[in-house]
C-alpha cells in the first residue's frame, strides 16, 4: 500500500514546515497539504520556504489544494466564489509553478460554499469556467484538477460523489479532460452515499482516494467504516494512485494503527 500523509490535518503539533520531515522520519515518502498559505498569492520567500521543507525532507509532494479562503471561518474553495474570480487565476499560476517546481501533478479544487445574493446557476457556470482554466494551468505540467465532496459544510453543494462527478462531465464537455474525482471515503460516507456502489462504478477513474475512519474522522481502525476493503476493492477494480492519510489523530503516534505492517507506510 503507498500512503500519503496530509501534513495540514497531521502532525498538527510541528510548525507546518517541520512537518513533511515528521512524516519521513515516521517512515512515509510522500505527504500532501491543503493550501499552506494565507493568501492566494503568498511571497516568493515563502514559497521558497514551503518548496525547501518538502525538498529536504526528501519526500514527494503528491498533492496540493488550491487556496479555499478561510477555512477555519467556513470558507471552502473559491471556484464558485463570484467576486473572486482574478484572485483565482492568480492562485492557480502559483500551484502550477508549486507542481512545476516539487514534481506535484494533483492539485484539488474545493468548490465553493452556496453565496447568499448570487443564484446557484450563476455560481455553477463560474465555477466550470474556473476549473477550465484551472486545469488548462496545470496541463503544462501534467497536472490533474481534483473535485471533492466535503462533509460539514451545509452551503457546500458537492455532498455524493455524483454532485462532483456531474460538475466534472460539465468541465470536460468544456474541454478540459484532466479533471478528476477526488474519494474521500470519510466525506463520501458521512454524507450518506453508498461508498461500495461508488467504487464499483468509479474507482478506476479516481483522481486521488483519501481516508479517515466514522464517526470522528480519527485513524482507520477508531470507527465503523471498512476503509482496507474499499481500498483493495479500489485497486482490484483499477486505481493504481496514493492513498491519503487524512485524518484527526486521536493518540499521540498517530500512525500507531500500521505499526504491524511498517513496510506498507511507503511505496511508489
Amino acid at each position: 500500500m503507498s500512503y500519503t500523509v496530509n501534513c495540514s490535518i497531521l502532525l498538527t503539533d510541528l510548525p507546518l514546515l517541520e512537518r513533511p520531515a515528521a512524516a519521513r522520519a515516521a517512515g512515509f515518502d510522500a505527504v500532501e497539504f491543503w493550501w499552506p498559505f494565507a493568501t492566494s498569492l503568498p511571497a516568493d520567500r515563502d514559497v521558497d520556504a514551503f518548496v525547501a521543507a518538502i525538498r529536504d525532507a526528501g519526500v514527494q509532494l503528491s498533492g496540493l489544494n488550491f487556496n479555499v479562503g478561510d477555512m477555519p471561518g467556513g470558507d471552502r474553495g473559491l471556484v464558485s466564489w463570484i467576486g473572486r474570480e482574478a484572485e483565482f487565476a492568480e492562485n492557480v499560476a502559483v500551484v502550477a509553478a508549486i507542481g512545476e517546481r516539487t514534481g506535484c501533478r494533483a492539485f484539488n479544487a474545493l468548490y465553493g460554499n452556496r453565496q447568499p445574493g448570487h443564484t446557484p446557476e450563476a455560481q455553477d457556470a463560474l465555477a466550470v469556467q474556473n476549473l477550465v482554466a484551472a486545469a488548462q494551468g496545470v496541463a503544462r505540467i501534467g497536472g490533474t484538477v481534483l473535485l471533492e465532496p466535503v462533509s460539514g459544510a451545509p452551503a457546500y453543494p458537492l455532498k455524493t460523489a455524483q454532485d462532483a462527478l456531474d460538475v466534472i462531465t460539465e468541465v470536460q464537455r468544456a474541454g478540459a479532460d484532466n479533471i478528476r474525482l477526488l474519494a474521500d471515503f470519510y466525506h463520501l460516507a458521512v454524507n450518506g452515499d453508498d461508498v461500495a456502489a461508488v467504487i464499483e462504478q468509479h474507482a478506476a477513474g479516481f483522481g486521488h482516494i483519501q481516508i479517515a475512519d466514522a464517526p470522528g474522522r480519527h485513524e482507520p481502525g477508531t470507527g465503523e467504516l471498512p476503509l482496507q476493503q474499499w481500498i483493495d476493492r479500489s485497486r482490484a477494480l483499477g486505481y493504481s494512485g496514493r492513498v491519503g492519510l487524512e485524518y484527526k489523530a486521536s493518540q499521540e503516534d498517530p500512525f500507531a494503527w500500521l505499526s504491524a505492517r511498517p513496510a506498507t507506510r511507503t511505496g511508489a
